[in-house]
């Protein structure tokens, strides 16, 4: 697995209305979109810093795994991603090598990236996305 660079940051937060001119200031940048992914019943806010991206996260169920994670651990970090080619490809290697995998096959994720979650057990407490962008030129 050879990522190409940090696709986002995601921080969990209680309310994108709250969170988003904090990080409108403290980041002197203003935040470039907003999106809801039912499949996940989340909705996001993106802020981007050179080629990384901040992913402001807000639970649109209680029960989804932002809710859970806010209920659980409280607002902050939730996972980093990492932008990979062939994603299937990553995948199978991952499981090959032993690291747990929440997702056995891609699935669509906020801006239209492909992603999947390799699980924080087998990552040192950290829950690991890998993106990727299919729309993007090589």
């Amino acid at each position: 697995m050879k990522p190409s660079h940090i696709e986002h940051i995601g921080i969990a937060v209680k309310s994108l209305d709250a969170a988003i001119p904090f990080y409108e200031q403290l980041l002197g940048s203003p935040c470039y979109a907003i999106e809801e992914v039912a499949e996940q019943r989340v909705k996001t806010a993106f802020f981007k810093i050179g080629q990384t991206k901040i992913e402001l996260l807000e639970s649109t169920d209680p029960e989804g795994p932002v809710g859970k994670f806010i209920e659980k651990k409280g607002e902050g970090i939730h996972h980093i991603a990492f932008a990979v080619k062939g994603l299937e490809e990553q995948l199978e290697k991952a499981k090959e090598a032993g690291i747990q995998l929440i997702d056995a096959r891609p699935r669509k994720g906020a801006e239209g990236l492909d992603i999947a979650f390799l699980h924080p057990k087998s990552t040192f407490g950290v829950l690991t996305e890998l993106c990727e962008d299919k729309n993007k030129p090589e």
